[in-house]
C-alpha cells in the first residue's frame, strides 16, 4: 500500500499533543544543529509570539493584560519569592493557553531557579519538552531539546527513577546526529519495565518511521495487553497491520477506533485507511 508516512505521523502526533509523541519537527527535518543560542529573557517573555511562532494569532487583549500584570510581579524584586513563583506559574499557564510554549517553558525554568527542587526541575523539563514537540523550526527545536535535557538531567540527578522524564529526554535525541543514543535509552527503560507504555509507544513510532512495521506491531500489541482501551495505540497498530498486509486484522481494529475516538485528525486517518482497505 503506497502512502505518505509523513502525513500519517503528522496527523497522529497532532492528536497526541506531545504526551508520548515523536516531535513534529523530526518528521520534517532529520538533521538538526545540536547547539544554538538560548533566547534572551526579553525574547522569551514577550506576550506576543516569538520569531518562530509568528504564524500564531495575536494574544487576546484580556490575556495580554493578565500576562503583563503577572510579569510585573515576577520581574519585581519587591515581591517575595513565593509571590514571584505564583506569578511565574500564572505566566506559564497563560502562555500555554495561547500556544506560546517556549515562553511557558522559559518561566518554568526561571521558577526552578528560584525554587531548585526535583519537582520544579521536572516541571521545567516537561514545559521545555512540550515546546520541543511543537517546534516547527529545526534550529529552535535543537535549542529546546537541549534545554529539555538540561532540566530533566537536574531532576534525574536527584531522582534517577523518573521513567517518564527519561522517555521524554530520549526522544530529544532521536533527530539529532546521534539518534541511537535516544533509542538506546528507550530500550534501557524497557529493561527496567518491559510494559512501560511511553517507551513502547515511542519505539513503535520510530519503527514505523523506518518502515519496520513488523517491529512496531509487537510494541503496539504489547501496549494493548496492558492498556486495552488506548484508541491511539489501536490506530497505529491498525496502520501497521495494513502496511504488513494483515487486512483482516487492520479493518476491525480501525473500525473500533472509528467508533471510539473523537479526535478529528485520527478520524480522518482512519477514514483514509479504511477506504484503501476496501
Amino acid at each position: 500500500m503506497k502512502k505518505s508516512f509523513i502525513t500519517l505521523i503528522v496527523v497522529a502526533v497532532a492528536s497526541i499533543g506531545g504526551l508520548y509523541s515523536l516531535p513534529k519537527v523530526a518528521v520534517k527535518d532529520d538533521k538538526r544543529a545540536t547547539e544554538n543560542k538560548v533566547p534572551t529573557q526579553s525574547e522569551a517573555s514577550k506576550p506576543s509570539a516569538p520569531a518562530a511562532e509568528t504564524h500564531l494569532p495575536p494574544v487576546p487583549a484580556e490575556q495580554r493584560k493578565a500576562i503583563d500584570g503577572a510579569r510585573q510581579i515576577f520581574e519585581s524584586t519587591n515581591h517575595s519569592t513565593s509571590e514571584r513563583i505564583r506569578a511565574g506559574e500564572q505566566l506559564a499557564e497563560l502562555f500555554t493557553q495561547v500556544s506560546r510554549f517556549d515562553s511557558a517553558a522559559y518561566f518554568a525554568g526561571e521558577m526552578a531557579g528560584l525554587q531548585p527542587t526535583v519537582e520544579r526541575y521536572l516541571k521545567a523539563g516537561d514545559r521545555y519538552y512540550e515546546a520541543f514537540t511543537f517546534a516547527l523550526d529545526s534550529d529552535k527545536a535543537a535549542t529546546l531539546g537541549q534545554q529539555t535535557r538540561d532540566w530533566y538531567q537536574k531532576a534525574l540527578d536527584q531522582n534517577p527513577n523518573l521513567l517518564q522524564a527519561k522517555a521524554n529526554l530520549a526522544m530529544t535525541y532521536v533527530s539529532t546526529s546521534n539518534p541511537m543514543q535516544g533509542i538506546g535509552m528507550l530500550r534501557e527503560l524497557l529493561e527496567q519495565d518491559p510494559d512501560f507504555e511511553p517507551a513502547l509507544f515511542n519505539l513503535g513510532i520510530l519503527s514505523m518511521r523506518s518502515n519496520q512495521y513488523e517491529k512496531a506491531v509487537g510494541r503496539f500489541e504489547r501496549i494493548l495487553r496492558t492498556h486495552p482501551n488506548s484508541t491511539r495505540t489501536m490506530f497505529y497498530l491498525g496502520i501497521c497491520y495494513a502496511e504488513t498486509g494483515q487486512k483482516e486484522k487492520a479493518k476491525p481494529l480501525l473500525e473500533e477506533v472509528r467508533k471510539k475516538e473523537t479526535d478529528p485528525s485520527i478520524q480522518a486517518g482512519v477514514r483514509e485507511y479504511l477506504e484503501q482497505l476496501k
